[in-house]
């Protein structure tokens, strides 16, 4: 039969058992996982420049179930923090949502409708740091509530990030979760609010 035999997934063979070396740049390979990220095409589209998008789509699959996409976003955001002059663990984060649109071909069990927003679909959860950076993500309904929502991510945040002590976040988290962030994760939820006497668009600290 033609073609050559090789690990399942794409995976190559560690090299302290002998065998061939991975035959695809890991660098490329990457690249080419961005690549489909940012431009939302289908695995088959990527560009030929890339490797074949089987090889790529099965290194995906094993980089994310072994938590390595993870460990590699982790690692990036703390080499970015420490040239900025910044420790590599955050002490203050941002949480804030937004709803959007979803898809017709969207399951209805995954959506909802977020009536102060007006928008029927899906609702990102986010924690930054304050330069930005992503700390956490959690994709609901866009129903789901904020406060509620997000006393479901402050435990996972605080055991990953255990320097954290302070977040702020808008008047949407007001409530029973500021005394419960205080008394059961040792956590500052800082409401920040917008200035009434102020029209239009404006930048709101720590928001």
């Amino acid at each position: 039969m033609g073609g050559r035999a090789g690990p399942a997934a794409g995976a190559g063979v560690d090299e302290r058992r002998g065998g061939r070396p991975e035959g695809y740049c890991h660098r490329q390979t990457l690249d080419a996982i961005r690549y489909l990220v940012d431009n939302g095409v289908k695995w088959a589209a990527l560009p030929a420049d890339f490797p074949p998008y089987k090889r790529v789509h099965a290194f995906f699959t094993r980089w994310r179930d072994t938590g390595l996409l993870t460990e590699f976003h982790d690692r990036m955001r703390a080499a970015v923090r420490t040239t900025e002059g910044r420790d590599p663990e955050p002490t203050a984060a941002v949480v804030d949502s937004q709803s959007v649109k979803a898809a017709a071909s969207v399951h209805s069990a995954t959506r909802g409708y977020d009536g102060a927003k007006k928008i029927n679909g899906r609702k990102r959860h986010l924690v930054v740091d304050t330069l930005g950076l992503l700390l956490m993500i959690l994709v609901t309904p866009a129903d789901a509530g904020d406060r509620a929502t997000a006393e479901d991510m402050l435990p996972a945040l605080k055991a990953k990030f255990r320097h954290l002590h302070r977040i702020w976040a808008d008047s949407g988290y007001t409530g029973d979760l500021v005394a419960w962030a205080k008394t059961k994760l040792a956590l500052i939820v800082e409401i920040v609010k917008r200035t009434d006497d102020l029209s239009g668009f404006r930048v709101v600290p720590r928001r």
